[in-house]
């Protein structure tokens, strides 16, 4: 049976995330470069991560996708927007795209627009905030190419390896997603 294609970009697409994910979503909580671009540092067991699944299928407060490619349906990160705030029509949204191998090839660019795209114009919020770590430059970059914007900078929010980091809040508005893709 092939996978439902919730939002489908060029070359990747959104998927609702299963509890048949649970074991490669757990394996990838384990990749090393992963677990520090997103400050991850509890562990977790495989029952809890499919519980964290289910879980996440009752929750209207966040949508959980799986990244994967088009071409062959290999399941590539993930990307949720969570934390919705219906009342005040904002929201938070991560991703993750754990093999170097799928890196630098657009992929999160492709994802992060069509979760912004669904963001904006179907759940109707009006802020998407993000927060990132000093040491990810790249996923600056990245962020800022997409339209978001930095807002601030939470100093030293990150205990990781013996150090502290500062986590930095970046945004886009409606209006500025709306003008820069919806011509």
């Amino acid at each position: 049976m092939k996978p439902v294609r919730f939002l489908e970009g060029k070359n990747i697409y959104l998927r609702p995330i299963e509890v048949s994910d649970a074991n490669w979503y757990f394996t990838t909580l384990y990749h090393h470069e992963t677990r520090k671009l997103t400050g991850t540092q509890k562990h977790y067991t495989q029952e809890q991560i499919a519980r964290y699944i289910e879980g996440k299928a009752q929750d209207s407060s966040s949508v959980l996708l799986v990244i994967a490619a088009v071409s062959d349906d290999t399941p590539i990160g993930d990307i949720a927007i969570q934390d919705i705030d219906t009342i005040n029509r904002n929201a938070n949204i991560r991703i993750a795209i754990p093999d170097s191998s799928n890196q630098g090839k657009g992929y999160g660019t492709e994802a992060i627009r069509l979760m912004l795209d669904y963001g904006f114009g179907i759940l109707n919020l009006h802020r998407i905030e993000l927060n990132v770590f000093s040491y990810n430059e790249r996923a600056m970059q990245v962020y800022e190419g997409i339209g978001f914007k930095k807002e601030g900078v939470q100093r030293e929010a990150l205990f990781y390896n013996h150090q502290y980091y500062d986590s930095i809040l970046m945004s886009i508005l409606e209006d500025e997603y709306r003008s820069l893709y919806c011509k």
